[in-house]
């Protein structure tokens, strides 16, 4: 085929030619796979699963079944061209897996991840071994014994390392020892079956056994090579990659040089080119900024366009209705049950030998039993081989699929790590103790919004010997790229196996500089912290973090963003259904921050805080601990306060009056819906509303948008309402029912693991 056409005009179908066919089929592909990702989420699926499954559609066992569309988007004259760019694109993300493995983590794996790691490969390797001489006196008869029976035992002893840790993050099982003992226990797992992967490729290349040999020894020199003379290499432009500064262009593109010159050098060997960008993957450094600019300029790219396109050229090789008869539908329930069998049951005979509980072994069991890309990889190369005819690869790719989608539900239906925490008295605001120290947990999106709630703490530290801790919590969505280890990075807490004390964020690096500077700047303890997680299940970091740090207020970001014109963007819906979890299931107050600028766009010195605060109080306990804040704020010497009283309980406004010390201005209002709008309109210089959240009062919009922040928070959010921030604030109700996310414990009976108030940050949040 020639690369482009002359276009439609010249007579010419843009289908003929290599280069408008590759785009057409990498559009389809990715749309396909999206859509069944998308699908597949609500059932806890990875990405991977839709990957597999759209690329069995698309290929003889659904829609190749039709040979015009086969012939017209698939024709066999592209499918070259197709699985180049395929096994480019796997080519670099197989570096990336190789990024994603420390070895001298792997040096310092304890007795547990390694008993486990070996059991999990040894009694599978065994299974798939007596599985293939079963397949050979069946289906597969006539296929080379020795490699066959290699590429079985590989095959089913794989534990698919970045999938597993994608399901361990969105478990939130990254922190706990189930998570680390898993995590470690995959990496010595795929290091092992790349080395046994190799060898079962040089076993099938060749009848003669000195050919296979020869290749091994020039394999094992090619490693020798990689890590004597390429590491210093690569390890000189990692020390000259100086943090928060730009990476050298030339330092990144000779990496990437080296990476495609290490897959020729090994295709050349004769044990495939991704063995040899595994392989400068796993001996580039982990310190410093380089690898993770690294992953930042690849994975977008190839994970996203290129690597769908090797499922589907998996899927265009894989023919379900090879599987036709009883023979062959008996011999798939005899790899999976062998697969099952092997993996799961090895992790559990080790896990039980050392001294596992059983609820957590077995949940091991079927977390090593995950699949993934690495399986299509062995798979793939046995049937370009010849080792694995159409039915046998079918089977192996059924029974890959099969065990990868049962992990996530069945785990978490027999293993959920309970949250715990000791119970703890200040949760509000208002208290009888006014000189205790005042615990809050911002939470925030990005670095937009660091000013506003920085000039929020200092306009709220008081001027009492009574403190203020702020934990500060960057919320960030997991996101499905393939660079786990370097998710697992901020998620997990010090010490634990992969984790890198270097930072590979600069947004995290301007974060961790505003909290530090505005630290020393003031009295306020502030602690950096991060949760990653899906936004469906990040309000439970939320919850347990303000529990475990013993929080009296949850301080949260409104769902929308100030534009230049004044109008209120909104930045998804998933972000106000976050707010309205962490309302139901909060252990204290909550204050939802509706933020037009506090301050400005820059952080304002305490000697230049200069701020007008207006108090809506129509009564209730909520407009109660609004007011009370307002009243923390005034100890301010740059804050003035007013509170306008929209009740006619002159009683009330009066025990208001005696509890303020004179400095807080109180006006009274009528109680009018039109007159409320006028007042709180008609409020001149302001720079913040305090609002109760269920204010006893009627709607004043039309609609409430907005049911999280009430009737007057939701009609102040509105666009052109006005121009201060308005912070929304629900007291927390002592007899509530709020440990529903949050087991109660005394404080000598929490583990390690769990984070205890004022100490560091652990568990699923590490410091930035």
């Amino acid at each position: 085929m020639k690369a482009t056409s002359n276009g439609s005009f010249q007579g010419d179908s843009p289908l003929d030619f290599a280069l408008p066919l590759a785009i057409l089929q990498i559009c389809l592909i990715v749309v396909l796979t999206r859509t069944l990702a998308f699908l597949l989420r609500p059932l806890h699926q990875p990405r991977v699963i839709a990957e597999v499954i759209g690329g069995i559609l698309l290929g003889p066992s659904a829609l190749g079944r039709n040979k015009a569309f086969l012939n017209v988007i698939f024709p066999k004259q592209s499918l070259t061209v197709l699985d180049t760019l395929a096994n480019f694109g796997l080519l670099f993300f197989l570096f990336l897996v190789g990024l994603e493995i420390d070895l001298n983590s792997l040096r310092r794996t304890g007795k547990r991840a390694l008993s486990i790691a070996v059991a999990g490969i040894s009694l599978p390797f065994l299974l798939g071994i007596g599985a293939s001489v079963v397949l050979r006196n069946t289906i597969a008869d006539g296929v080379r014994g020795p490699s066959f029976l290699v590429f079985m035992g590989v095959a089913l002893s794989i534990t698919a390392f970045p999938v597993l840790a994608r399901i361990l993050a969105e478990l939130k099982l990254l922190t706990t020892d189930i998570g680390r003992m898993a995590i470690s226990a995959a990496a010595v797992n795929d290091v092992a079956a790349w080395i046994l992967l190799a060898l079962a490729i040089a076993l099938s290349g060749s009848r003669s056994p000195l050919v296979s040999l020869w290749v091994l020894v020039t394999a094992a020199a090619f490693v020798a090579i990689a890590s004597f003379v390429i590491r210093p290499v690569l390890a000189r432009m990692a020390r000259r990659s100086l943090e928060g500064e730009p990476v050298k262009e030339v330092y990144i593109c000779a990496t990437l040089t080296t990476v495609l010159a290490a897959g020729f050098v090994t295709d050349t060997i004769g044990i495939h080119a991704l063995f040899g960008a595994f392989v400068v993957g796993i001996v580039m450094p982990k310190e410093g900024p380089f690898a993770g600019v690294l992953i930042e300029k690849v994975e977008d790219l190839i994970s996203g366009l290129f690597l769908p396109l090797y499922f589907v050229s998996s899927g265009l090789k894989t023919n379900v209705a090879t599987i036709s008869n009883g023979k062959s539908w008996a011999l798939l329930v005899l790899v999976i049950f062998n697969a099952c069998l092997g993996k799961i049951g090895g992790t559990i005979l080790a896990s039980v030998i050392m001294k596992v509980p059983i609820r957590e072994a077995l949940a091991l069991g079927f977390l090593m039993n995950t699949k993934g890309l690495v399986e299509l990889i062995v798979l793939n190369i046995g049937k370009d081989r010849k080792v694995l005819n159409d039915e046998t690869f079918a089977i192996m790719v059924i029974m890959a699929l099969f065990t990868t989608f049962i992990t996530t539900p069945i785990v978490m239906g027999i293993y959920k790590p309970a949250r715990k925490a000791a119970p703890y008295k200040h949760r509000k605001i208002e208290r009888d103790d006014t000189d205790s120290q005042l615990r809050i947990l911002a939470c925030f999106h990005g670095s937009r919004n660091i000013p506003t709630l920085i000039n929020l703490i200092e306009s709220s530290r008081g001027t009492r010997h009574r403190g203020v801790t702020v934990y500060a919590m960057h919320l960030m969505e997991l996101s499905e790229r393939p660079s786990a280890i370097f998710m697992v990075h901020k998620a997990r807490r010090n010490g634990l196996p992969f984790w890198n004390k270097k930072k590979d964020s600069t947004i995290g690096d301007q974060i961790v500089i505003a909290f530090q500077a505005y630290q020393q700047l003031s009295r306020v303890t502030v602690r950096p912290m991060t949760a990653i997680s899906d936004l469906h299940t990040i309000h439970e970091d939320i919850v347990t973090s303000a529990h475990q740090k013993h929080a009296a207020l949850i301080l949260l970001p409104f769902h929308k963003t100030l534009l230049f014109d004044g109008s209120m963007e909104s930045i998804g819906n998933e972000y106000q259904q976050v707010n309205q979890r962490v309302l139901h299931y909060a252990p204290c107050s909550v204050a939802i921050l509706v933020d037009r600028g506090l301050g400005g766009s820059a952080q304002v010195s305490a000697s230049e805080v200069s701020y007008s605060v207006v108090v809506l109080f129509f009564g209730g306990s909520d407009d109660r601990e609004a007011l009370a804040y307002g009243l923390r704020m005034v100890e301010h010497p740059g804050i003035v306060l007013t509170v306008l009283c929209f009740n006619n309980d002159d009683e009330c406004i009066g025990r208001l009056r005696e509890s303020t010390d004179g400095s807080v201005r109180f006006e009274k209002r009528p109680t009018g819906k039109e007159e409320i709008v006028s007042a709180i309109k008609g409020v001149g210089r302001c720079n913040l509303f305090l609002v109760g959240q269920r204010a006893p009062v009627m709607e004043l919009a039309d609609q409430i948008e907005c049911p999280e922040l009430g009737p007057v928070g939701s009609f102040m959010a509105a666009s052109n309402t006005t121009a201060a921030s308005v912070l929304v604030i629900r007291q927390h109700e002592d007899d509530a029912v709020t440990n529903l996310l949050v087991e109660e414990v005394a404080e000598e009976a929490l583990s390690p693991d769990t984070p205890h108030a004022g100490g560091s940050v652990h568990g699923e949040f590490n410091p930035l």
